[in-house]
């Protein structure tokens, strides 16, 4: 079976609408990271080569540069978060008939389950990190594609909240009350800044357009 990340526009779309569990939301928020970051990796090469941005030059040059290895992460998690559920779904068919395999059956279960957590996580993260660079090529890179950075943004929002619902679902079904109780905690903070980082933005570019 090729990557998801390989497949055409057309072709992911088609696996998406299907009746496969995957790719699912966890995929589909890990290619907004990558949409985002690819957006925003535009925006500042259409202004690095401007006279009028001389100034933005290098700062442009190594945002671009951050842009595009997020690009590569992003895409990387389009599959590794398919991956993690289709582990999920091995785990819950292996035997059940005696207490070791129940035993064995259970570990394996809880064990890539908080994977599947973990994954969506580092989505989550990483596409909050991202804002902040984002912000800043809205603001101070070429302002003929300040829009553009304003779709990264949103695009990095959902990222992030799509990201979260998957890693909330999955902790739903995880035993160790210790380590959900950590996740929700890292998960709630990412939400309220995301969502504070993209409102900042969205409220800022009301002033200049």
């Amino acid at each position: 079976m090729n990557l998801l990340s390989e497949l055409s526009v057309k072709d992911f779309l088609s696996a998406t609408a299907g009746s496969e569990p995957v790719p699912g939301g966890g995929s589909i928020s890990a290619l907004c990271g990558s949409l985002s970051a690819a957006l925003g990796q535009m925006v500042a090469n259409l202004t690095v080569g401007r006279k009028k941005y001389a100034d933005q030059e290098e700062k442009m040059k190594e945002m671009a540069a951050v842009f595009n290895s997020y690009v590569d992460q992003f895409v990387s998690d389009i599959d590794a978060d398919s991956d993690a559920y289709n582990a999920v779904f091995s785990a819950y068919k292996l035997p059940k008939e005696t207490e070791e395999e129940k035993s064995v059956r259970m570990q394996k279960i809880q064990d890539a389950t908080k994977i599947a957590a973990e994954i969506p996580l580092q989505v989550a993260e990483k596409a909050c990190k991202i804002m902040d660079i984002i912000r800043v090529v809205a603001e101070t890179g070429n302002q003929n594609a300040v829009t553009d950075a304003c779709v990264a943004m949103i695009c990095a929002r959902t990222a992030v909240l799509g990201a979260i619902l998957n890693v909330r679902i999955n902790l739903s079904s995880i035993l160790d009350a210790e380590y959900v109780n950590r996740m929700k905690e890292e998960i709630n903070n990412i939400e309220k800044q995301a969502i504070e980082k993209e409102g900042k933005l969205l409220e800022w570019i009301k002033t200049v357009l």
